[in-house]
C-alpha cells in the first residue's frame, strides 16, 4: 500500500475500497449486490496483493458470519451490501454487537422495499441500521456526501470499530457510491489498533461504559465467544438477571456515553438563519445548493449536515431547533430522520420525503422552503 498522498478521480465505491485498504483491512467476505458491487470487485483484485484475503460467500448471512470469525483472529474486516443484503445480515449484526466484534459494513442504499429499484437511489435503511436486529444494542452509522468522504469515513469507520469494539455502518447511497469526482487518497490520519491483552477479561470492564481488550484466538486467552448472555470471561450466564442487565447496559453505554467523541455534524450559513435544513448523504449536496440559492434571494436559510446518523446528533439538533423557527428535512425516504428531528427539536419540523428512485433536486428543496418560510 502506498504511503504517499495521491489525487485521483474515482467512483465513490472505489474510494471506499481504497479507504478500507488504507485503514488496514485484511479480510473481506461478501456477496455481489447492486449498487455496491464495485467495492467487492476492487477488493477482490487488491486484497491478495496487499497480503489480505477475499472470499465471495454464498449469501449475505454467510458474509457477515465470516467477518465475525475473521475479526476474532485479529483481522480488520469489512463487507459491502445494499438494502436486501442488509436485511439478511441483521442477525449477524446483533451477534457482532453482543460479542463486541469490530467490523465495518458499507451499505450503499437503493430504493426499496424488497428488491425495489436495484439501480436507483434511496435512503430507506436509516432506522433498520439502528433497530434492525432485536434487543438493545448500539451500532455506529456514518453518512458520506462525497467521494472524498467515502474514503475518509471508511477509514474513520474502521477506527471507531476498533476503538469501541462495535459494528460500524457506512450508510452511503447509490448517488455517492456511483458519483465520480476528485479525491485525495491522503495518509494524514492515525489508525486505531485494538488492545490485545490476554490477561484481562475480554467481555467486562470496571468502567460501566468501558471497552474491554480483545485478544485474538491464538493469543492464549482461552476465549469463549457466545451470543448468549455471558460474564466478563465469556462464560454463559443465561439465568442471571443482573449479569444480563449489566452486560446490555455496558454495550449501550460504551457508545452513548462517548457520543461527543463519535458524533460529527457540519454547519453552513447557520449564524443568522431563521430557517434551517437538516440533511445527510447525497441529499446534502442538493440541500447546500438550495441554501445558496435561497441566500441569493435574500432568505436567511442555513444547513446542518449530519455526518453521523447513529448515535443521532441529538445535541446539535436540539441546539439548532432552539434558535430557528422552522426545520426542513429533505430525505430519500418517508421521513425517517425527520421523525428524529421532531423528537429532539422544539422548532416546527417539515418533512420533505421522496421515494421515486430519483435524487431530490435543489429546486424541489427551494420550492418547499419558499412554501413554509416563517
Amino acid at each position: 500500500m502506498s504511503t504517499e498522498n495521491t489525487a485521483k478521480i474515482l467512483m465513490g465505491n472505489y474510494a471506499a475500497a481504497h479507504g478500507a485498504l488504507a485503514a488496514g483491512c485484511s479480510f473481506y467476505a461478501g456477496y455481489p449486490i447492486t449498487p455496491s458491487s464495485e467495492i467487492m470487485e476492487m477488493l477482490a483484485e487488491r486484497l491478495p496483493d496487499e497480503g489480505g484475503a477475499f472470499i465471495q460467500m454464498e449469501d449475505e448471512i454467510a458474509s457477515i458470519s465470516a467477518l465475525i470469525g475473521a475479526s476474532w483472529t485479529g483481522a480488520k474486516v469489512m463487507t459491502a451490501t445494499s438494502g436486501p443484503g442488509l436485511s439478511l445480515m441483521m442477525e449477524g449484526l446483533g451477534y457482532a454487537a453482543m460479542t463486541e466484534t469490530p467490523l465495518v459494513l458499507v451499505d450503499v442504499q437503493r430504493a426499496g422495499p424488497a428488491t425495489g429499484q436495484a439501480t436507483r437511489i434511496g435512503s430507506g435503511d436509516i432506522m433498520q441500521a439502528r433497530y434492525g436486529s432485536h434487543g438493545d444494542y448500539f451500532p455506529i452509522a456514518l453518512s458520506p456526501w462525497s467521494v472524498q468522504e467515502m474514503y475518509d469515513l471508511t477509514i474513520r469507520a474502521f477506527n471507531l470499530a476498533e476503538r469501541y469494539r462495535v459494528p460500524v455502518l457506512l450508510l452511503a447511497d447509490e448517488g455517492v457510491g456511483h458519483l465520480r469526482e476528485s479525491v485525495m487518497l491522503h495518509r494524514d490520519f492515525e489508525l486505531v489498533e485494538r488492545l490485545r491483552d490476554a490477561s484481562k477479561p475480554p467481555f467486562g470492564s470496571d468502567d460501566p461504559a468501558g471497552v474491554p481488550p480483545m485478544p485474538a484466538f491464538g493469543d492464549g486467552a482461552n476465549l469463549m465467544v457466545t451470543g448468549s448472555t455471558h460474564d466478563a470471561w465469556g462464560y454463559r450466564r443465561v439465568d442471571h438477571p443482573d449479569i444480563h442487565a449489566g452486560l446490555v447496559d455496558r454495550l449501550c453505554r460504551k457508545i452513548s456515553d462517548h457520543a461527543d467523541d463519535i458524533v460529527e455534524t457540519e454547519s453552513h450559513f447557520l449564524d443568522d438563519a431563521e430557517l434551517a435544513l437538516v440533511a445527510y448523504g447525497f441529499t446534502g449536496r442538493s440541500a447546500i445548493a438550495a441554501v445558496k440559492e435561497l441566500r441569493r434571494q435574500g432568505h436567511k436559510v442555513g444547513l446542518l449536515r449530519l455526518r453521523t446518523l447513529w448515535p443521532f446528533p441529538e445535541a446539535a439538533v436540539a441546539e439548532l431547533g432552539g434558535r430557528v423557527k422552522r426545520l426542513v428535512v429533505p430525505e430519500l425516504n418517508r421521513g425517517q430522520v425527520a421523525g428524529l428531528v421532531r423528537q429532539f427539536s422544539d422548532a416546527d419540523v417539515v418533512a420533505l420525503g421522496q421515494t421515486n428512485g430519483e435524487p431530490i433536486e435543489p429546486k424541489t428543496i427551494v420550492e418547499k422552503v419558499l412554501e413554509v418560510l416563517p
